[in-house]
């Protein structure tokens, strides 16, 4: 499995706009192959950060997403709203376990 974590800030005015972006895309994005989860969320400590959970199957599967007209389309929105470089974090894990 490969988990990406995304972390960026945008002004406090663009935030709506980004999730906007994020929540549209959501849809396609879940429906790709490989896709397991994709999460967005508004921080807490801040009205300006955002952060993007990804899990794929395998790091293909997420290299797929990364050449989607989806990826290029929020990239297109959001970078310019960003106000600073983002970091993005990726592990390959194995799930353990699983507890409803």
């Amino acid at each position: 499995m490969l988990i990406a974590i995304v972390d960026f800030d945008v002004a406090a005015a663009d935030r709506a706009a980004a999730l906007a972006q994020l929540d549209a895309e959501r849809a396609e994005v879940s429906a790709m192959p490989g896709n397991i989860s994709f999460r967005v969320y508004a921080g807490r400590v801040s009205d300006t950060a955002l952060t993007i959970l990804h899990e794929w199957q395998d790091a293909a599967s997420f290299a797929g997403y990364q050449a989607s007209d989806s990826f290029a389309r929020s990239g297109a929105v959001l970078r310019p709203l960003m106000t600073g470089a983002p970091v993005s974090r990726r592990f390959h894990a194995e799930l353990f376990e699983t507890v409803a």
